[in-house]
């Protein structure tokens, strides 16, 4: 039995995960987690094989979560990211970081099953929305990614800012002060080379960071 812990912030989502992943013969939903926090603390106690971790999530969210895993555990569980976020730049940054896969959530409930079955058996799932776009030549080398001398941190902010967000909400999004989010944002324009704001949404939709 492939043991499955369900991380996700809406309960709607989980419950309908749990009800469709539980028609496999060989999956076994051990519990499940709403924030990375929690999800942390589910990890030590049911030791799932395969988390299926949501990346927009409140207090802890999946890039936090993924890393925590990588530093903090020497036998970190298999990760599958399940997210809204269609973008290259996420997929390959998250597998990059030791995540095993990467579906949206638009993919169809086969598709996920397959990616859970691939990941656990140590192979590398990308979810087929994304699979002809760069991620794989983000990932293994073939193109650098313009983002690479950012941090985590950074990368979220920049998503953040180019959506149109103010300093204010993305700090209370990132649970951080509205001066760490400017500095993230003045560290941003230094490593890419821009002068403002205007320029960062430019990059970004250039990037397919975000969309225009």
């Amino acid at each position: 039995m492939i043991k499955i812990l369900v991380v996700d912030d809406h309960q709607l989502v989980r419950a309908g995960l749990k009800r469709m992943l539980e028609e496999q013969k060989d999956f076994q939903i051990v519990g499940e987690a709403s924030n990375g926090k929690d999800a942390l603390e589910a990890i030590d106690h049911l030791q799932p094989d395969v988390v299926l971790l949501d990346i927009a999530m409140p207090e802890m969210d999946g890039m936090e979560t993924m890393s925590a895993l990588v530093k903090q555990r020497s036998k970190p569980p298999k990760v599958v990211m399940l997210t809204m976020h269609d973008d290259e730049h996420y997929a390959a940054r998250l597998l990059r970081m030791g995540a095993g896969g990467y579906v949206t959530k638009d993919t169809a409930p086969a598709e996920l099953v397959n990616a859970i079955r691939t990941v656990y058996a140590g192979n590398r799932f990308i979810s087929s929305s994304l699979r002809d776009s760069m991620a794989i030549r983000f990932v293994e080398g073939g193109v650098r990614d313009p983002l690479e001398a950012c941090s985590n941190r950074e990368f979220q902010v920049l998503r953040h800012l180019a959506s149109g967000r103010t300093n204010r909400e993305i700090a209370a999004e990132l649970g951080v002060s509205v001066k760490t989010i400017d500095a993230h944002r003045l560290n941003l324009l230094a490593k890419l080379g821009i002068r403002n704001n205007a320029e960062l949404t430019r990059f970004a939709i250039q990037h397919g960071i975000v969309k225009s």
